[in-house]
C-alpha cells in the first residue's frame, strides 16, 4: 500500500494551514510548531493526545467496517450518542450490582444501540435504495435531537440545572487510568477492537464474504452470498463500535450522558478511515494524528490568540487533500 498521496497530502495540508494562518496576521511557522508541540511535544501532549485517539480508533471504524462491504458511511456521532446514552443507564438501572458485570453490560448497551442506529442505514440502502451515506447523515443529526430531546427531559437529572445530564453513573463504575499514565483505558479497549477487527475482516470466512460483496456485489449474488445481510453485519460492527465509544466516554471522562459526548469524534473517525484506507490496523496511527491535531487546539490559542477551531479548519484541509490525492493516486494506477 502506497503512502505517497498520504505523504503528499500532509505536506500540502501542512502549506494550506500556514498560508491560511499567515492570511489572518499570525505566524505561520509558529502556527505549525505549536500544532507538533501540543500534539507530541511533551508527556502530558502525549497523553492528551493518546485520551482523544482512544474514542476515535472506534469511530474510525464506523466508517472502516461498513466499507468493506462496498457502503460510505459518515454517521457515527449518533451512534456515538445513543450509545452513550444507553451506557449511562444502566448502571442507573442496576445500582449496587458487581462492577465488571455493571461496566460489561454498560458496553454491551453502547455496543447494540450504536450498531442498531448504523444498521438502519445498511436496511435502507438494500432494501429501499437509499443512499447510505446521506441516510446515516441524517441519521446523526436525528440521533443528536433524540438524546438532546432524552437527556433534557424524561432522562435528565434533576440536579444538573445548568448543564442537563442523565444521572451520574457512581465513582464505582467508572473506568480509571492505565497505572502510571493520565490515559484511561479506553485507550487499550480501542487498540484492542482495532485489532478484533482486523483479524475478523483479514482471517475469517465472514470477513472474505464482506469483501467479496463489497467489491462487486452482483457477482457475490451470483455465488449465493446473502449480500444483504452481510451489509447488515458490517454496518452494526461499525455502528457498535462508534456506539462503544460512546460508552466509553460516558464511563471514563464524562461520568454521566450530557452534550459534551458530541464533540466531533465521529466526524474525525471519517478522516482517520480515509487516512488508513479504510484499514482497521491503519485505523490507529490515523488517530493518533488526528487526536494530536485536537490536542493542540489550546495550546494555539493560549500562545497565538488563534480560536480552538482552528483545528477543525487544518481537519478539514487534511481530509480535502486525502481525497484529492487519493483520486490523482487511482487515476494514475488505471493509465498505467
Amino acid at each position: 500500500m502506497s503512502l505517497l498521496p498520504l505523504v503528499a497530502a500532509l505536506f500540502v495540508t501542512a502549506v494550506l494551514f500556514a498560508l491560511f494562518v499567515a492570511s489572518q496576521g499570525y505566524p505561520a511557522f509558529d502556527a505549525l510548531a505549536l500544532v507538533g508541540k501540543g500534539a507530541f511535544g511533551s508527556t502530558f501532549a502525549w497523553q492528551n493526545t493518546l485520551s482523544r485517539a482512544a474514542p476515535i480508533m472506534l469511530t474510525a471504524l464506523c466508517v472502516a467496517l461498513p466499507a468493506r462491504a462496498g457502503l460510505l458511511i459518515i454517521g457515527g456521532e449518533g451512534a456515538l450518542a445513543l450509545g452513550g446514552l444507553a451506557a449511562a443507564m444502566v448502571p442507573v438501572a442496576l445500582a449496587g450490582w458487581p462492577v465488571l458485570l455493571v461496566q460489561g453490560l454498560m458496553a454491551l448497551a453502547g455496543f447494540v444501540v450504536g450498531g442498531g442506529w448504523i444498521a438502519l442505514s445498511g436496511w435502507l440502502r438494500y432494501k429501499r435504495g437509499v443512499n447510505e451515506t446521506i441516510s446515516s447523515l441524517l441519521l446523526a443529526y436525528i440521533g443528536a435531537a433524540v438524546f438532546n430531546f432524552l437527556v433534557e427531559g424524561i432522562l435528565r437529572d434533576p440536579a444538573s440545572l445548568n448543564k442537563p445530564s442523565t444521572a451520574p453513573i457512581g465513582d464505582r463504575y467508572v473506568i480509571g487510568a492505565i497505572p502510571g499514565m493520565d490515559v484511561h483505558w479506553g485507550l487499550v479497549w480501542g487498540v484492542l477492537v482495532c485489532i478484533g477487527a482486523w483479524w475478523l475482516m483479514r482471517h475469517t470466512v465472514f470477513g472474505f464474504a464482506v469483501g467479496v460483496a463489497g467489491g462487486n456485489p452482483r457477482a457475490a449474488q451470483m455465488v449465493g452470498l446473502p449480500v444483504g445481510r452481510l451489509m447488515l453485519m458490517a454496518c452494526f460492527l461499525g455502528g457498535g463500535a462508534a456506539g462503544l465509544a460512546g460508552m466509553l466516554e460516558v464511563a471514563a471522562v464524562h461520568g454521566d450522558a450530557n452534550a459534551d459526548l458530541m464533540a466531533g469524534y465521529g466526524y474525525a473517525g471519517i478522516l482517520v478511515s480515509f487516512a488508513a484506507r479504510h484499514h482497521p490496523l491503519g485505523v490507529m496511527a490515523g488517530a493518533l494524528l488526528v487526536g494530536g491535531i485536537g490536542a493542540s487546539g489550546s495550546l494555539l490559542q493560549r500562545h497565538l490568540d488563534l480560536p480552538d477551531a482552528a483545528t477543525l479548519v487544518l481537519q478539514g484541509m487534511l481530509f480535502v487533500s486525502l481525497l484529492a490525492f487519493e483520486t490523482l493516486n487511482r487515476k494514475g494506477a488505471q493509465r498505467v
